[in-house]
């Protein structure tokens, strides 16, 4: 047996795009438009092991997905906590919760999934601005 994929529906595949390629950094391995099923699989993978993926599902036909939270998160390790965070923010991302303890931080996708980042290795020392930064939201 071989873990292969967690798949999340997305409302909107051009945002979700950019957050979890453009903003969080994977890359896209594959995509497979099914317009007879009238939806889009797109698999992103992080760099350092695309064989593990995310598969964004789109569907054409709105739906609502609703806010329920038991899908729980993806989690991925990062080799700079601080400099992911920045690059989220840089795309316009919020920090749900900042990584005050240079371990672990906190930020959701555009259709609210959440995802963990996770220091690869030891913690880094705390530094602000994370510091004091307050949790935003529900993470």
């Amino acid at each position: 047996m071989r873990y292969l994929h967690a798949m999340v529906r997305v409302r909107d595949l051009d945002a979700s795009l950019r957050f979890f390629r453009d903003a969080l950094g994977l890359v896209e391995t594959r995509r497979k438009d099914y317009p007879q099923g009238r939806f889009t699989l797109v698999y992103l993978g992080a760099p350092a092991n695309t064989e593990v993926e995310v598969e964004l599902t789109y569907n054409y036909d709105d739906e609502n997905y609703g806010g329920a939270r038991n899908f729980g998160h993806l989690a991925f390790g990062v080799d700079g906590i601080y400099a992911a965070c920045e690059r989220l923010q840089q795309h316009g991302v919020i920090i749900n919760r900042p990584p005050r303890d240079g371990r672990m931080a906190f930020v959701r996708s555009p259709d609210q999934i959440s995802i963990e980042l996770l220091q690869n290795g030891e913690a880094l020392p705390p530094c602000e601005p994370w510091l004091s930064m307050p949790n935003v939201g529900a993470w």
